[in-house]
This record gives structure tokens, sequence and C-alpha cells, in this order.
């Protein structure tokens, strides 16, 4: 697997790379201090499948950063590490199309469970994302511990989704337009728009954005095929 790891501070570069290849082998971390820089690897690794960014990097800052990389490179999922994560800045990324948010301030043990949770296909989301909810599920109790507070990861089956709906759901969970989704399931646009539709509704939600959060709380996973599979794995932290 092969990530782009984009970060001004080398020791945190090399501290994650170390923490997925725990997790994933074999492992090809490509390092960039700046979106510049990074755009400019992008042309020699085009085939890579996964970017994690920090929002303060030097020159273009990282939130243009992923709005730029959601135009040029669609397909790619995107994850945000951030030392601020308040509630505006995470929901600001997702409306900018990450996947997924992962605090700076997180321990080890929190960090390590968001990537085995994103590299399952799953989408990592910290807690201060559902104190506010915007989605009608209660927030979860602040003197909940990240476990604890966990729901089963569930399918969308179960939220009575039919595979091509949970097909279109996973594209929407990676931040893909409705033309790409469309061009990568071979839909119309019409088709997409009404599975997109059916998926909100499921979700009890009326925007993208809510959409990542209310799969966040529910725990959902997906397949490489983006047809979800059974877990019985809990989230690692109040997501998934």
């Amino acid at each position: 697997m092969k990530v782009l790891l984009i970060d001004d501070h080398p020791l945190f570069r090399e501290g994650l790379a170390l923490l997925l290849k725990a997790l994933v082998e074999p492992l090809e971390a490509v390092h960039a201090g700046s979106c510049e820089e990074a755009f400019g690897l992008l042309v020699d690794h085009a085939d890579a499948e996964l970017v994690l960014i920090d929002l303060g990097l030097p020159g273009m800052s990282g939130l243009e950063g992923l709005k730029q990389l959601r135009e040029t490179h669609p397909g790619l999922p995107v994850v945000v590490l951030s030392s601020s994560d308040d509630k505006d800045t995470v929901l600001g990324t997702l409306d900018a199309g990450a996947m997924g948010f992962i605090p700076k301030s997180s321990t080890s043990a929190v960090m390590l469970g968001a990537l085995r949770l994103i590299l399952s296909k799953g989408i990592y989301l910290p807690p201060s994302v559902f104190l506010a909810a915007r989605s009608p599920a209660p927030p979860l109790p602040a003197s909940a511990s990240p476990i604890e507070a966990a729901p089963p990861a569930r399918r969308p089956v179960d939220l009575g989704l039919t595979p091509r709906q949970a097909e279109v759901l996973y594209q929407i969970l990676q931040g893909k337009p409705a033309k790409l989704i469309g061009r990568q399931l071979d839909l119309s646009l019409s088709t997409v728009k009404a599975h997109t539709s059916a998926v909100l509704r499921a979700l009890n939600v009326t925007t993208r954005t809510q959409a990542v959060v209310a799969a966040g709380r529910l725990g959902l996973r997906f397949d490489q095929d983006g047809v979800a599979e059974p877990s019985t794995a809990r989230m690692a932290s109040s997501s998934r």
C-alpha cells in the first residue's frame, strides 16, 4: 500500500509511517513537507491509495490543499490530521471532502486505532464532532471512554440499503462528487442522485457532511469494493 504523508514536521511523518507499518505490510510511505511538494510527488506516485494531510502547513494551507486534491484527484481518499479539532474545523474539512479527521493530540493508542479503522475502510472522527450534533442521534456523554462509547460496527444493509445504494454511500463517504461516482459505478447522474437521496433518508440526514458524521456514529464498515461486510469490531473512538 502506498500512502502520501503531508506534514511539515519530519519526525511526525516518520512516527506516523512507523504506526502505519505496524498495521499494513508492505507499506510505501511517500513524504511531503508542503502541499506544493505533495502535488509534485503525485506526478510520480499517482498510484497512492491514501493521503494523510496536516492543516497547518507552510505555503498553501492543508485545507486549500485538501480542496485541490478533491478537484485534481477526486478518487484519492484524504484524511486530515490536525492539532485543532474543534467541531467547526472538523466539519469544515468534511465539507471540503475529507473522509476522516485524526487529532494530533490523540494518544498513540487512539491514533493507532484510528489508522486501523481507516485502513479497514472505516471513517474516523474525533469526539468533538458529536458534542453539538448535526445528526439526530444523542451526543455521547463526556465521561464515556472511547471504546465503551463506540457502537458495534454496522453494515449498510442494516439500514435497509441495497448493495448499489451501499456502493454509492461508500463513494460519498470518500468525498467523491456525483459525476465521478456515476463514472466509477457506471450509473447515470440521475440514478446517483436518486441513490444519494435514499442514503440520506436512511441515515436521517440532509447533507453529505451530516452523512459522514452519521456513518461515523453508527460504525458503518465496508469491504474493498464498497459493499458492506459483517464485522464485530468496535470503533476506535466515538465514531466507528
